[in-house]
């Protein structure tokens, strides 16, 4: 009977937790993501700046997996869309879902889908393949991000000149700051 009573007390325990945590687990997602994307350099000849949401979103892709990572970010768009100040430079509403950086917002939920993916089949496992598997998702969130440009706003040449090959420098650069930190991170899990 005693036994009884500790492994209801133990399920009463654990059960919640176990709801909670990936919840609780996306939202802190979301907040990091937004608190990269404060980490904002504006482009004079671009209306798409330089953030850190990318570093964001591989790192969130990486410790949360494919789901979990995902639905940090679209917690994240979400909480735009509604008005809190979570883009870059404290932007929100629904028309920055829809203005120039829309289509790399939106390429952030394939980016940390892939990432998380990535680190499932073990592509994270060293510096390298790490860093190449960061520079496989900033390029993919890129080129997604230029095609919405292309297609909504600027048409394709004024696209790859504006929105894709200015950040292909610190995109190299922000996947090695990636890599190092998801190297990091594994070593204390």
């Amino acid at each position: 009977m005693k036994s009884k009573s500790k492994l209801l007390n133990n399920e009463q325990f654990f059960y919640p937790q176990i709801f909670l945590s990936p919840i609780l687990s996306i939202f802190i997602g979301s907040i990091f993501i937004a608190i990269l994307a404060q980490v904002s350099i504006p482009i004079p000849f671009s209306p798409v700046p330089i953030t850190g949401q990318t570093i964001g979103i591989v790192i969130i892709g990486t410790v949360l997996g494919p789901l979990n990572g995902s639905m940090a970010v679209i917690v994240y768009i979400f909480e735009g869309a509604l008005g809190l100040p979570v883009f870059a430079n404290l932007s929100s509403g629904i028309h920055v879902l829809m203005g120039p950086t829309a289509g790399y917002i939106w390429g952030f939920i394939v980016g940390a889908f892939l990432m998380g993916v990535l680190d499932k089949i073990g592509f994270t496992s060293n510096f390298l393949l790490s860093f190449l598997s960061c520079l496989i998702v900033t390029t993919l969130i890129l080129v997604i991000g230029t095609l919405y440009l292309a297609f909504f706003k600027t048409g394709l040449k004024l696209a790859l000149e504006m929105g894709f090959y200015p950040f292909l420098i610190g995109d190299f650069v922000k996947s090695f700051i990636s890599a190092s930190i998801i190297l990091g991170l594994k070593r204390i899990r």
